[in-house]
């Protein structure tokens, strides 16, 4: 298969309870919801966000160094599998997409703040729909060296994407998470997303 999901399932649960308590920084959230929102079991999600406080990441399930959080996840990640492709007007073939994705990196940083130049396209995928997307590439583009990366993941990914100009972006902490592993000036985009979403003050 040109293009499938990682497998690792333990180390994918932990990037979901990440994901879930970084997108909730202000809200009181119990653990049984964060356990709920990630999809894991709660005994699980109490070992791990106790491991979280142990390093002084959390209080309870309060993100409480922002950037400390971050630097674990991205320590911890399974990276996604990638197909680079090349296409014409990528954008514009999203623009009427029925199949589902979520912009990230470039693209998704341009259209939320506006910093980089969205030289590449990335997308994240959704694993049922991975052979429709070849198909199409093939038939708009064509597979190998391009402009435009598709993403595989676990599908918690989507947790809680949001729309903007019409286009369909991951959240902003997954953004972050994207634009601090492309290094270079996705580094300082996404440092400043982190000051606008979790405060100036973020550890």
């Amino acid at each position: 298969m040109l293009l499938e999901k990682p497998e690792r399932e333990r180390g994918l649960k932990k990037e979901r309870i990440i994901r879930v308590l970084l997108n909730h920084p202000e809200e009181d959230i119990t653990k049984y919801r964060v356990a709920k929102l990630a999809d894991v079991s709660e005994p699980w999600c109490r070992e791990y966000t106790e491991r979280l406080q142990e390093k002084d990441l959390l209080k309870d399930t309060k993100v409480i160094k922002p950037n400390g959080l971050y630097r674990e996840w991205k320590n911890i990640r399974i990276s996604p599998n990638q197909l680079t492709v090349a296409l014409q007007k990528p954008m514009q073939l999203l623009e009427n997409i029925e199949l589902g994705y979520a912009l990230t990196t470039y693209q998704a940083e341009n259209l939320k703040q506006g910093l980089l130049f969205p030289s590449t396209t990335d997308f994240y995928v959704k694993e049922e729909e991975i052979e429709d997307w070849i198909q199409l590439i093939k038939e708009r583009g064509s597979l190998g060296g391009g402009n435009t990366r598709l993403r595989a993941t676990d599908q918690h990914v989507f947790y809680k994407q949001e729309e903007i100009e019409g286009y369909n972006i991951v959240s902003t902490p997954q953004l972050i998470l994207d634009l601090l592993e492309e290094e270079g000036p996705c580094k300082e985009a996404a440092r400043k997303l982190i000051d606008k979403f979790h405060g100036e003050e973020h550890g």
